[in-house]
C-alpha cells in the first residue's frame, strides 16, 4: 500500500475546489447574463407580449357601404335581421358549461340541441364544421333568421338565458331593383381567410377575423372603401380566461357608399332582352348541324360612348348573389360551380373570349389604310379567292365587282379583306419574312386588343392577338403534343396537328387571311369590342371602361368622383375615321343590319352597326352585334347562337328603343325614354348623408312597347363560314343552296383554313 503525503492530498483537494468554484461562478455568470438580457435588454418586449396574452378583443362589425345605381337606387345594401348570439365566456362560467341554457335555446329557436352546441364550439384541427372560427370572446351567432316572437321570448326571460342575446344586426342584401339582377357586376361576400389576414396585417387596411370580404365584382374591387372599419373592444382577462376589466374601445366606422354608372332600369332591360334572344335562338334550326341552336351563354354591354362608363352589363347564365349571404350551402355551391352549371359565376362580358367574326373588320380596314391602301380605292369583291389551290369563298359566292373598303364594310365582303391581308403577307416576306411590318397585327394592338381594357372589375381577361410572337410561344408549348398526335393524310384534326408540328410557328397565308375577317386564333371579349366601338363614336379615344362613378363617405361630406381615363387613341386619321363612320352607318341603313333597324329615326339619332357570325371549331356559330350612336355603344354576343343580326340584332334594337323611347311608328317619346342622354350628375345627397333615390318600377320591361323588328332575310345576315352540312368533318368548307333574294338578304359562305401555298 502506497502512502500519499499529506501535502499532496491537500493540493488535490484545493485544485478540485477551485475548479468547482470556477464552474459555479460561470453558471451564475451565465444565469445572471441571461436574466439581464431578458429583464433589462428585452424587458419591454417581453412585458408587452405577456400583457398581450391577457388582453382579448371583441369585434363589432362595421356596417358595409351600399352600392347604388346612377340615380341612387340601391343595388346592394344591408337589411336588419334578428341575430341570436351566445357569449362563450358566460357559458363557461356555468357548472355544465352552459349546456342546459343551449338546450333551452334550441327549443325556443326550433333547432336541434346538438346543432346549437356545435355552433359555439371552437374550431381546431380535430373539430369539423360547423364550429366557431373567430375569437372565443366574441359573441357567437347561432342564427340570423330569428322571428320577433323568438327574440322577445329570449329577452323577456333573460334569467333563463344568461349569455344569450337577440339583437338586430345589419346583413348584406342584393336588392335586384325592378328585377335587375346585376349579379356578376356586384359580386358577393364571404368570410376572410387566415392567409388574407396574414398578408394584410402590415397594410393600411388589415383584416379582422370577423370580416366579410368581397370575392368578385364591385364588392371585391371597392372592398376597402365599402368595408369600413370594425369596432374593437379590448378586455383584460386572467390566466383562466375570465374577464377582469376593460382596457380600451374603438368605435366602428361604417363603410362608404359606391355610386355606379349602372342604371337599374337599363340593366333590367339588357338582362331581359339577352335572355329572350337566347331563348329565341334555341327555337331556330341550324342547318349546318341539323339541330336547333344551343345558345348556351351570352353577354351584352351598354356603354357611354364619350366617357367609357358602363350603363348596363349582363352575363347569362346568371345567379342570385343572395345565395352567399350568411354562408352558401353545399347544394347551392355545386349549382354554381359544378360541371353541369355552365359556370354562372363567370362575367362573360369581361371573361368570355371568342373569335369576333366580321365586327373585327373595322380593325382590318384601319390596318389596310395604315399599310397604304386607299379607303376609297377599288378592290375586287369576287365570289371567291384562290390561294395555292385553297378556295376562300365570299358571301354565298356573291360577286359585287370593284368596291371600296367602306362598301366592303357595308356588305361585309370577305374577299376584299382576303386580298388585302394576303397582299400584305406577301410584302412581309411570306413564309420567309425578314423585317415584316405586320400592319394587320399591329393595328389590333393599337385598337387595344390582346390586353386588358382596365375596367374596374377584377379578373378581366386579355383576349388574344395571334401575331408572330404568340405563334412562336404557342408552338413551343404545344409542339410535342402536335408531333405525337399528327398524321400526314389523316383526319382533318390529325392533318392540322401534323402541319403544326412541322411549322406551327410560321405565319402562313391562311393564317393571315382568316385573321383579316376575325377568325382563326383571334379572341376578343365583349368589353373590348364595346370600348372600340365607343371610340369609333367619340372621335377615336379609347376609354378605360368604368362602373364606379363616385365613393361617398357615410356622412355624405366627402365625395371622391371617379373620372374617365383614356388608355390610347385609335390609329385612324380624322378623315379615315369619318369615312369608316359613314360606312358603319350604311351597315344600319342599307347593309347587313338594315333589316333590324326598320323604322329607326335615323335623321334624329344616327345609328351605326356591324354584324358578325364567327366560327368555333366543334361548336355552332357565335353571334355578334356591335353598334353605336352619338351617346352609346352596345355590343351583344351569344355563344352557339347563330347569326349576328339574326340572334343578337333584335335584342340590341329593343335596348336602344328603351334608351331613347322609340315607339312602334318610329317616333320618340321622351316620357318613355329610360336614358335619352347619359346621366352626368351624381344623385342628391341628403343632410344626414343618405342618398335620395327615385321610385323604381316593379319591372321596367312591362312598361315598354314592342318595337318593329323588320322582315328577316331568307338566309340571315353575314355569317362567317358556318360548317359544311355535307361534310361535318371539315369545318373549313361550306356548301350552300343557290342564292335567293337581293344582295343584303343572301347568306354568305366561304372556305377558310390553313393553307400551305
Amino acid at each position: 500500500m502506497t502512502n500519499i503525503p499529506e501535502t499532496g492530498r491537500n493540493t488535490r483537494v484545493q485544485t478540485r475546489l477551485v475548479v468547482i468554484q470556477i464552474l459555479v461562478l460561470s453558471l451564475l455568470g451565465t444565469l445572471g447574463g441571461r436574466l439581464w438580457f431578458l429583464q433589462i435588454r428585452q424587458g419591454d418586449e417581453y412585458a408587452k407580449k405577456a400583457s398581450g396574452n391577457h388582453v382579448q378583443q371583441v369585434v363589432q362589425p362595421a356596417v358595409r357601404g351600399s352600392i347604388l345605381d346612377t340615380r341612387g337606387v340601391p343595388l346592394a345594401d344591408n337589411e336588419t335581421r334578428l341575430v341570436v348570439s351566445a357569449s362563450r365566456t358566460e357559458l363557461l362560467k356555468m357548472k355544465d358549461d352552459g349546456e342546459a341554457v343551449l338546450t333551452k335555446l334550441a327549443d325556443v329557436l326550433g333547432m336541434k340541441a346538438q346543432d346549437v352546441r356545435e355552433k359555439v364550439r371552437l374550431c381546431d384541427a380535430k373539430t369539423p364544421q360547423p364550429c366557431w372560427n373567430g375569437s372565443p370572446y366574441q359573441p357567437i351567432p347561432i342564427t340570423d333568421e330569428a322571428t320577433p316572437k323568438q327574440a322577445l321570448q329570449i329577452r323577456e326571460r333573460a334569467e333563463d338565458f344568461p349569455g344569450i342575446t337577440a339583437e338586430p344586426e345589419a346583413v348584406r342584401r342584393y336588392t335586384a331593383p325592378g328585377k335587375a339582377n346585376t349579379a356578376q357586376v356586384l359580386g358577393y361576400l364571404s368570410p376572410v381567410t387566415d392567409d388574407e389576414i396574414q398578408k394584410a396585417q402590415d397594410t393600411d387596411s388589415p383584416f379582422l377575423r370577423s370580416d366579410q370580404v368581397g370575392r368578385s365584382g364591385l364588392e371585391r374591387q371597392y372592398d376597402k372603401a365599402l368595408r369600413g372599419k370594425a369596432g374593437v373592444t379590448r378586455y383584460e382577462v386572467d390566466n383562466l380566461g375570465r374577464v377582469i376589466g376593460q382596457a380600451e374601445s374603438d368605435p366602428a366606422e361604417p363603410g362608404s357608399n359606391l355610386v355606379t354608372s349602372i342604371d337599374a332600369r337599363v340593366q333590367r332591360v339588357a338582362e331581359y332582352e339577352l335572355n329572350e334572344a337566347m331563348k329565341a335562338a334555341r327555337n331556330e334550326f341550324d342547318r349546318n348541324t341539323n339541330t336547333t341552336y344551343k345558345a348556351d351563354a351570352g353577354a351584352v354591354v351598354v356603354m357611354e360612348a364619350k366617357t367609357g362608363r358602363v350603363v348596363a352589363m349582363a352575363s347569362n347564365p346568371s345567379y342570385d348573389p343572395n345565395a352567399w349571404v350568411g354562408g352558401i350551402s353545399a347544394k347551392d355551391y355545386k349549382k354554381l360551380t359544378g360541371k353541369n352549371s355552365n359556370y354562372p359565376l363567370l362575367n362573360r362580358a369581361i371573361q368570355g373570349q371568342a373569335a369576333p367574326g366580321s365586327i373585327f373588320k373595322v380593325v382590318s380596314s384601319a390596318a389596310a389604310v395604315e399599310a397604304g391602301y386607299d379607303f376609297d380605292g377599288r378592290y375586287d369583291c369576287s365570289g371567291s379567292y384562290d390561294v395555292g389551290g385553297q378556295i376562300f369563298k365570299n358571301f354565298e359566292s356573291a360577286n359585287d365587282g370593284m368596291i371600296s373598303i367602306g362598301r366592303a364594310l357595308e356588305l361585309s365582303c370577305d374577299t376584299v379583306y382576303y386580298r388585302l391581308a394576303h397582299e400584305e403577307w406577301k410584302r412581309d416576306g411570306g413564309m420567309k419574312p425578314k423585317k415584316p411590318h405586320d400592319y394587320f397585327y399591329k393595328a389590333a394592338h393599337d385598337f387595344g386588343l390582346g390586353k386588358e381594357t382596365g375596367i374596374d372589375l377584377p379578373n378581366e381577361v386579355t383576349g388574344r392577338v395571334p401575331d408572330r410572337e404568340w405563334k412562336q410561344k404557342y408552338w413551343e408549348a404545344n409542339k410535342d403534343a402536335w408531333c405525337k398526335t399528327g398524321k400526314k393524310g389523316g383526319s382533318y384534326v390529325e392533318q392540322i396537328a401534323y402541319e403544326n408540328c412541322l411549322e406551327g410557328n410560321k405565319m402562313r397565308a391562311g393564317d393571315s387571311i382568316n385573321y383579316s375577317i376575325g377568325q382563326g386564333d383571334t379572341l376578343v371579349t365583349p368589353i373590348q369590342m364595346a370600348t372600340i366601338y365607343s371610340a369609333l363614336s367619340n372621335g377615336g379615344t379609347l376609354y378605360d371602361p368604368t362602373i364606379g362613378k363616385a365613393v361617398v363617405s357615410p356622412d355624405g361630406k366627402h365625395v371622391e368622383e371617379i373620372e374617365p381615363t383614356s388608355h390610347g387613341k385609335l390609329p385612324l386619321s380624322k378623315t379615315t375615321l369619318a369615312k369608316m363612320d359613314e360606312a358603319l352607318e350604311g351597315v344600319a341603313t342599307r347593309g347587313t343590319a338594315a333589316w333590324r333597324f326598320g323604322g329607326w329615326p335615323q335623321d334624329k339619332i344616327p345609328m351605326h352597326a356591324k354584324t358578325g357570325t364567327a366560327e368555333v371549331y366543334g361548336k355552332q356559330t357565335t353571334s355578334w352585334f356591335a353598334t353605336y350612336t352619338d351617346d352609346y355603344a352596345i355590343v351583344m354576343t351569344i355563344s352557339q347562337g347563330g347569326t349576328g343580326s339574326g340572334a343578337s340584332g333584335p335584342a340590341v334594337r329593343k335596348i336602344y328603343d328603351a334608351l331613347y323611347g322609340v315607339q312602334a311608328d318610329g317616333s320618340l317619346d321622351k316620357n318613355k325614354a329610360l336614358m335619352a342622354k347619359p346621366v352626368a350628375a351624381l344623385p342628391k345627397i341628403k343632410a344626414d348623408g343618405t342618398i335620395a333615390a327615385p321610385k323604381m318600377p316593379e319591372d321596367p320591361v312591362k312598361e315598354l312597347l314592342p318595337a318593329p323588328q323588320g322582315t328577316p332575310p331568307p338566309g340571315g345576315d353575314d355569317p362567317t363560314a358556318p360548317q359544311n352540312p355535307q361534310n361535318p368533318q371539315d369545318p373549313q368548307a361550306t356548301v350552300e343552296p343557290p342564292a335567293t333574294g337581293n344582295r343584303q338578304t343572301r347568306r354568305r359562305t366561304r372556305r377558310t383554313g390553313r393553307t400551305r401555298p
